[in-house]
C-alpha cells in the first residue's frame, strides 16, 4: 500500500473554555480526495488553521511523508508543500493573473523578468489544462476562475496537500463541473486533497475516502463506498435526521407587499408579485439571473426605476436601506461575512447595529448592558453556540455566524423578511434549524421572501415560487404543481407562464 503523505496524530487545541479539537488524526495519501465533514463548530476549521500553520496545536504532531515537521507559520506550511483555497477566493483584483499566481514567491529577485513570468504563468495553467490570459487584471473574474488562479497559485509553489474549503458554495453547476476537472488533474499528479463541503452529492461523487468530525472529535472514517449519506449525516449530527424539513401550513394574511412590473434598467425587469402576511414565496432560478437585484431594490440598496411597489395597501418609492428598515422590511444577505457581520465587533454590537438608537442612553452613551440582553436572549432561542455575547463574531463558525445575522435582522421586529440565500455554507443540522426558525416565523405572520439555489430547499419551504431567467420572470407557481422538473425548466428558458 501507498505510504501516507500526511499525518496529524492526535492533536488537541483548546481555545479559553472551548475544547474546539481533541486528539484527533487524520491521514491523507497522495493522489486521494480525503473528505472532512462536520457542523459547524465540529473543529474543521481549526485544523484546517493548524495544518496551514496559523494556530499551534496544544498537542499532537504532524508528519510529512514520515517525519515530523512544526508548522510555524503560513510560510513554513506553504514551504513544505501545504495549501489552502477557501469558499472566497484570495486574489489581488489590481494585480494580473500570472502576478496573482507567483505573488508568494520570494527569492525571484529585486527586478521582474515578465517574459519569464508570463511563460512560467501559462505553463502553470497548461498543467491544469486551462486557458486564461495570464495578463488580464484579475479584477472581474468570475468566481471560478478565481479559484483555478487559486488552484495555480498553490501549484507554482509545488503543492502536496491541497485544502479545498467550500469551493463549491458560490459556484454554478457548470462551474462545479469546471473544478471537479481540476480535482482530477491534482489526483493525477499525486497532491493529496483535503475536500470539506456540505453538499452531499458532491462528497460521493468526488470522494476516495469520508471523514467525519463532531464537536471537536474524530467520529468516523471509511472509505467512501462503505458510506452512506444517512451514515455520515447520523455521525455528524449524532443523532437519525428525518427527511427533509418541510413547511407547515401557516395562515395566510393580507398582501404586504404588492410588485407590479417592476424593473430596473439592464437588470431585470417585468417582476409582478404579491406576498402576504404568513407566507413563504420562494425566488428561484440560475446563477445570475436576477433574485438578489429584485431584493436589493426591495430593501432599497438598488432602488428599482420602473414599476409600483405597494407596501400595507399604500404606494411607495422604497429608495434606502434606512426607509426600508423603518416599514418594517429587513434582509439577510447572501454573503455574511462581507455584508451581514461586522466581523470584528461582538456578537453584542452586530444585533444592535440597525437599532442602534434604541440602545443609546440620554447622555448619549450606548447601553451595553441592554445590547448584551437582547443578544442573550436571542442566543438563547436559536442556540449561538458562543461562551459569550461579547465574543468576536468573526470568530464563530458558519452556522453560527448565521444565526447572528437573523437575529440582527428579527431585532428590528419585521413585517417581511427577505432571505438570500440563508443555509448557504451550512451544515445539515444547522439548515434544519433555520428551517424551523423561517417556519415559525411565517406561523407568527411574517411574509418571508426566500432566495435560494438549493431545489430541495425551495421546494420544501415555500408555499408559492416565482422563478427568474436572466431578470425576467418566468412564472409562479403553488406548492401543489411546483416539482423539480417544473422549476428547472421554467429557470432554463421555457416560455414565460403566467401566474
Amino acid at each position: 500500500m501507498t505510504p501516507p503523505l500526511l499525518e496529524i496524530r492526535g492533536i488537541s487545541k483548546r481555545f479559553g473554555a472551548t475544547q474546539a479539537l481533541s486528539n484527533v488524526s487524520l491521514v491523507l495519501y497522495p493522489g486521494e480526495v480525503h473528505t472532512l465533514l462536520g457542523e459547524n463548530g465540529a473543529g474543521k476549521s481549526t485544523l484546517i488553521k493548524i495544518m496551514t500553520g496559523i494556530y499551534q496545536p496544544d498537542s499532537g504532531e504532524i508528519l510529512l511523508n514520515g517525519q515530523p515537521i512544526h508548522l510555524g507559520s503560513s510560510a513554513d506550511a506553504q514551504g513544505h508543500g501545504i495549501a489552502a483555497i477557501y469558499q472566497e477566493p484570495l486574489v489581488f483584483p489590481d494585480l494580473n493573473i500570472a502576478e496573482n499566481i507567483f505573488i508568494s514567491h520570494r527569492g525571484r529577485g529585486a527586478l521582474v523578468n515578465w517574459g519569464k513570468l508570463y511563460r512560467e504563468a501559462e505553463a502553470v495553467l497548461a498543467k491544469l489544462d486551462v486557458s486564461l490570459d495570464v495578463r488580464a487584471q484579475a479584477r472581474g473574474l468570475p468566481l471560478a476562475a478565481q479559484q483555478t488562479v487559486e488552484i495555480a497559485k498553490a501549484i507554482s509553489m509545488n503543492v502536496r496537500v491541497l485544502i479545498m474549503d467550500e469551493p463549491t458554495a458560490s459556484l454554478s453547476a457548470h462551474e462545479v463541473e469546471q473544478l471537479f476537472k481540476l480535482v482530477g488533474s491534482l489526483r493525477k499528479s499525486g497532491v493529496a486533497v483535503l475536500f470539506i463541503s456540505h453538499r452531499m452529492d458532491e462528497v460521493f461523487r468526488i470522494s476516495d475516502r469520508i471523514t467525519v468530525f463532531r464537536d471537536g472529535q474524530l467520529i468516523s472514517t471509511a472509505p467512501a463506498n462503505e458510506v452512506t449519506p444517512e451514515r455520515a449525516i447520523r455521525d455528524m449530527v449524532g443523532r437519525e435526521m428525518g427527511q427533509l424539513f418541510t413547511k407547515a401550513p401557516s395562515e395566510k394574511g393580507r398582501p404586504v407587499i404588492s410588485v407590479r412590473e417592476l424593473g430596473r434598467e439592464g437588470v431585470y425587469s417585468g417582476i409582478t408579485f404579491d406576498l402576504h402576511a404568513g407566507e413563504v414565496l420562494g425566488f428561484a432560478g440560475l446563477v445570475g439571473s436576477g433574485r438578489t437585484d429584485v431584493a436589493l431594490s426591495l430593501f432599497g440598496v438598488a432602488p428599482a426605476d420602473h414599476g409600483q411597489i405597494e407596501y400595507d395597501g399604500q404606494a411607495v418609492r422604497i429608495l434606502s436601506p434606512r426607509q426600508a428598515i423603518k416599514m418594517g422590511i429587513a434582509y439577510v444577505p447572501e454573503d455574511r461575512r462581507q455584508h451581514g457581520l461586522i466581523l470584528p465587533m461582538s456578537i453584542a454590537a452586530n444585533i444592535s447595529l440597525p437599532m442602534l438608537k434604541g440602545y443609546i442612553s440620554r447622555f448619549g452613551m450606548i447601553q451595553g448592558s441592554g445590547e448584551a440582553e437582547t443578544a442573550e436572549s436571542f442566543r438563547q432561542q436559536f442556540n449561538i453556540r458562543t461562551p459569550s455575547v461579547q465574543h468576536v463574531a468573526g470568530k464563530l463558525s458558519g452556522g453560527n455566524q448565521q444565526k447572528v445575522v437573523l437575529s440582527k435582522w428579527l431585532n428590528t421586529k419585521p413585517r417581511l423578511l427577505i432571505l438570500d440565500e440563508p443555509t448557504r455554507g451550512i451544515d445539515v443540522g444547522a439548515k434544519e434549524e433555520v428551517h424551523r426558525l423561517i417556519n415559525d416565523l411565517a406561523q407568527q405572520g411574517i411574509a418571508i421572501l426566500m432566495i435560494s439555489s438549493d431545489l430541495p430547499e425551495v421546494l420544501a419551504m415555500s408555499d408559492r415560487i416565482l422563478v427568474m431567467r436572466e431578470g425576467r420572470q418566468m412564472g409562479i407557481f403553488p406548492r401543489e404543481a411546483a416539482t423539480q422538473e417544473v422549476i428547472m425548466t421554467a429557470a432554463m428558458g421555457a416560455e414565460r407562464i403566467s401566474s
